[in-house]
């Protein structure tokens, strides 16, 4: 397999990891997860995190073929519609995140100004699709349970995971949201693993562990199937989905989950301006 180029991009408030993978022939790149910085308390967004990683394509000489999204993240902006403006691209995500906008497109009572069908996205993945990073065959692997939309992008030696594999000391993605399924996740867990024992798996998040405190976000196949704490071999599915459940039952809400699903199932992009040119988040109360 040939060696991907991988640049990460670390965000600290919200433990998120935007990849920028590169072609090193052809100079081609595709971004993975970026991230449109916000603060809830004002609704103020900002693009510091973003601009760095426009900054560095820019500087490297790279040009950009994608913006990859793995699924529609509960803890994150996404920066997509932003980046597209600047570099150009085309946005992608797994073709099942529109049974993510028809559940969440009633959860925020969406009107005529939303359409559940994918269209914001330029294309929408099926499992086993392949496309190009400019000399580089990246294929898509549909991986649900964290949400029914997500998807792994294997690119050279290099795989891309999203939230559903943590680091071996932290584990797996929760199972709880509307759509997600502990049993799902772990068959699609298991299915990362059957990847070459070489294969990099980079993650989206990491948030440290008592014993690590350093954030870190890339690790193997064979690490992973020999130190995973929730899905190493030998842990089998009725003793993860147990662990899931029970785990999940403790867990609080994402920080973000309200404001940024609304803006990830619409590719980074803000609802429509009302006539007052302002764009506003819903809040339901009490629908989750």
């Amino acid at each position: 397999m040939k060696r991907l180029q991988v640049e990460a991009f670390f965000d600290k408030d919200s433990f998120t990891v935007t990849y920028v993978a590169a072609d090193q022939d052809t100079k081609a790149c595709a971004i993975i997860d970026p991230v449109l910085d916000f603060d809830p308390a004002s609704g103020r967004t900002g693009h510091a995190s973003a601009d760095a990683v426009i900054a560095y394509i820019r500087n490297a000489g790279l040009t950009l073929d994608w913006i990859l999204e793995t699924h529609a993240h509960a803890d994150h902006l996404s920066a997509a519609a932003y980046i597209k403006a600047a570099l150009g691209g085309h946005t992608g995500i797994g073709e099942h995140i529109v049974e993510v906008q028809k559940i969440f497109g009633r959860v925020f009572n969406f009107k005529d100004d939303f359409s559940p069908d994918g269209r914001q996205f330029d294309r929408l993945f099926a499992d086993g699709d392949t496309f190009a990073v400019g000399s580089l065959l990246c294929r898509v692997m549909h991986t649900p349970g964290h949400t029914p939309a997500c998807v792994t992008y294997v690119i050279g030696d290099a795989s891309f995971v999203g939230d559903t594999l943590f680091m071996p000391d932290y584990g797996s993605a929760r199972a709880d949201f509307p759509g997600g399924d502990a049993r799902t996740l772990y068959r699609s867990m298991r299915r990362i693993l059957e990847l070459p024992d070489e294969t990099r798996l980079f993650t989206c998040h990491d948030y440290g562990t008592p014993s690590r405190p350093a954030f870190a976000w890339e690790s193997t196949v064979a690490q992973q199937r020999r130190g995973n704490i929730h899905v190493r071999d030998g842990i089998g599915e009725e003793a993860f989905v147990e662990m899931r459940t029970a785990r999940d039952r403790t867990l609080d809400m994402p920080r973000l989950i309200l404001p940024s699903i609304q803006v990830n199932i619409r590719a980074g992009a803000m609802p429509p301006a009302e006539d007052n040119g302002v764009s506003y988040l819903k809040l339901p109360i009490n629908a989750l």
